[in-house]
């Protein structure tokens, strides 16, 4: 289930630039930008269309590793239509060509996990070091409701890499790939891919969310169900709060992962969003090891849901200034920190 909603596409590029040419060259962003004039139409001048156009050249022109960004520009920030999903496919196809470049080994699983009293498939992207052990650490990890498992391969890499760890990329619920909206219950897939990790004999298992995907491992990491966790700009309880849902800037994207076939008034959001609180797990003591980061400016997760963590057994908190939601402008000096301190943990 998905919709489309009201927006102004020049408003995406203006927040999203600064990610926008992190991978790209700017003028090729550029370009797209002033190209772009509509949201949801598959024409020129649509968001999908242009973004795709860009994507066709870099594939033509042997650059997969261009193409799958590109594609999943093209796709952002949600399936909302036919021409997203398309582009997803189109990412998927060459996010596969580009893997094979990858200095680690790469496969890709489609898992059969339980949820309720079904399962569901979850599509999981593996990364493991050159002649890692069978018993090599697991690091469980996912992006948010807007930038998923493809959409990341170059952090996930980096842990693989420089932490020695074997990195299980997945997308949380209602996002991607996955088959099942976003609700308080879909954290289950979580404690599958657990028993996943500990089935392929790791001795240790991690997580790592970022922005939506922080919530997920920041209630991982709570329940003491890893043995660490790093949350980067998770929302874990304000942002659930009536007050904190009305900020959030994203409701609609949010709106499309909780399963919404039609955009909904903004009390049905909160109203889904007001069961995600992790409050009974903050007011406990039973937690992992901990690391919890996000930048001061951040406009989504209230400085709250990273400060609430101070003060907590085995816990490390870091509030950075001069950047916004997941400290993205600072993530050249987050990085090395994060893969530290979950290789330190973990090995």
């Amino acid at each position: 289930m998905s919709y489309e909603w009201p927006i102004d596409p020049q408003e995406l590029f203006h927040e999203r630039y600064p990610q926008m040419v992190r991978g790209l060259a700017p003028a090729d962003v550029d370009a797209v930008r002033a190209s772009t004039r509509r949201m949801w139409v598959d024409e020129p001048g649509g968001w999908v269309y242009e973004w795709s156009q860009l994507a066709k050249r870099y594939a033509d022109a042997g650059r997969h590793d261009l193409a799958a960004v590109t594609y999943g520009w093209a796709k952002f920030p949600t399936l909302a239509n036919d021409a997203s999903r398309r582009a997803l496919q189109h990412q998927l196809a060459q996010y596969e060509l580009w893997s094979r470049e990858f200095p680690v080994d790469h496969e890709r699983r489609v898992l059969q996990l339980p949820i309720g009293d079904t399962t569901t498939p979850v599509a999981v992207n593996i990364f493991s070091p050159k002649g890692a052990p069978s018993d090599a650490p697991v690091l469980l990890a996912s992006g948010g409701v807007d930038s998923w498992k493809m959409d990341l391969p170059l952090i996930f890499l980096a842990f693989a890499q420089h932490a020695g760890l074997r990195v299980i990329a997945f997308d949380i619920p209602g996002t991607g790939e996955s088959q099942i909206p976003m609700s308080a219950e879909s954290v289950q897939i979580v404690s599958g891919l657990v028993a996943e990790a500990k089935s392929l004999g790791a001795r240790k298992v991690g997580h790592l969310g970022i922005s939506m995907g922080g919530y997920f491992s920041a209630r991982s990491g709570l329940a003491g169900e890893v043995d660490a966790a790093i949350v980067l700009g998770g929302p874990v309880e304000a942002s659930f709060a009536p007050k904190g849902v009305a900020s959030f800037g994203m409701s609609d994207i949010v709106g499309n992962a909780l399963g919404f076939s039609q955009r909904p008034p903004q009390e049905d959001v909160t109203r889904a969003l007001s069961a995600f609180s992790l409050r009974p797990l903050l007011d406990r003591q039973t937690n992992a090891p901990m690391l919890v980061v996000n930048g001061a400016d951040d406009v989504h997760v209230p400085q709250h849901d990273t400060l609430v963590f101070e003060g907590r057994k085995d816990t490390v908190v870091e509030l950075l200034a001069n950047t916004g939601h997941c400290a993205v402008t600072r993530l050249d000096e987050v990085m090395p920190k994060m893969i530290g301190w979950m290789a330190q943990r973990l090995r």
